[in-house]
């Protein structure tokens, strides 16, 4: 049976409201389980979520924080926590309460049984808003039909990952993640479980339509070169078109002695090829600016200010950390 260290990651952005919350039900469902770390990463918050976090790291060494320079977005600062956590096991899950932490025994009762990936699926809530349910499924069907890999509706950050899958998903070197098709592609014994999912107390959805559009659109262009294909097949399709329409203009001057006449034949076909060549380009552009992000090499995140692993209560500012070697050099 596996044994170890459980971390828990959270990421949180603008979260000063639910973080109490978060914290006592954090601490009652992790009674019991023997050496435990809890690391939330606040990604660059506006409000009092870092003064907040500085102030539970003073009062239990179990929990850590790290403070992001801004809001460098949610599969960052993901990527920050899974960078410190030393856990044989490592939970993510979300700050406004939607991901009960209650499951936890669950999941690592999964991962104790030999499961590296435990996974968990969120039931349809009639209470959730329509908008809310037509862009998660139009996500998932967005994303599973020009995606190497199925990502199963309902899936979100709110998963178990063994030692070894938290290694592997740390050594690639990618700029740009999304973990939910990282994941797939790395393979490992995975699992779903189904839960229901929980009522945000305080403040707002952070995931607009806008960030969903741009989740996918980092989900396809990361894991994925069918876009560029299918615009090399639609290209293909619509230059037949083309030259089909070419052909019967051709013999309708032939045996019938007179040219296709019409303006909306030709507007349309402009408007059309115009179109097609503007997607194309679109979809190329997308890549290439993955590229470039890849090239340019920055980091996904830079780290503001972050308390110690193993002394809470101690303060690591990367500033202060320059002022204190500069005092020693003068020593």
């Amino acid at each position: 049976m596996r044994e170890g260290r459980i971390s828990i990651v959270v990421p949180a952005f603008n979260e000063a409201e639910n973080l109490p919350l978060l914290k006592d039900r954090l601490t009652s469902a992790l009674e019991g389980f023997g050496d435990v770390e809890i690391l939330i990463v606040d990604d660059g918050s506006h409000d009092r979520s870092a003064q907040i976090l500085r102030d539970f790291a003073a009062e239990d060494t179990r929990l850590h924080y790290v403070s992001l320079s801004r809001n460098f977005g949610h599969q960052s600062a993901l990527k920050a926590g899974l960078d410190r956590a030393s856990g044989a096991c490592v939970i993510t899950l979300d700050a406004d309460l939607q991901h009960p932490p209650e499951h936890i025994a669950e999941m690592v009762e999964s991962w104790r049984d030999g499961f590296d990936v435990v996974n968990m699926v969120r039931r349809d809530d009639p209470g959730t808003p329509a908008f809310k349910r037509v862009t998660s499924k139009l996500f998932y069907r967005f994303v599973n039909a020009i995606s190497d890999f199925e990502i199963r509706p309902g899936t979100s950050d709110f998963r178990l990952l063994d030692r070894r899958v938290v290694d592997a998903l740390l050594r690639l070197e990618e700029r740009t993640l999304f973990l939910r098709g990282t994941l797939l592609w790395l393979g490992f014994q995975q699992c779903y479980i189904a839960y229901d999912p929980g009522t945000r107390a305080h403040g707002t959805v952070k995931y607009n339509f806008r960030r969903m559009i741009s989740l996918a659109l980092d989900g396809i262009t990361s894991s994925s070169t069918r876009p560029l294909r299918f615009s090399t097949y639609l290209g293909a399709v619509m230059a037949g078109l083309g030259m089909t329409y070419a052909g019967y203009a051709l013999l309708l001057k032939i045996f019938a002695g007179a040219p296709v006449s019409g303006w909306a034949s030709l507007l349309v076909g402009i408007m059309t090829f115009g179109g097609v060549q503007l997607l194309m380009l679109g979809i190329m552009g997308e890549y290439l600016g993955k590229v470039l992000v890849e090239v340019k090499g920055r980091p996904s995140y830079i780290v503001r200010e972050q308390s110690e692993p193993g002394a809470a209560a101690k303060i690591k500012s990367p500033v202060a950390a320059l002022q204190a070697r500069l005092s020693n050099s003068r020593m």
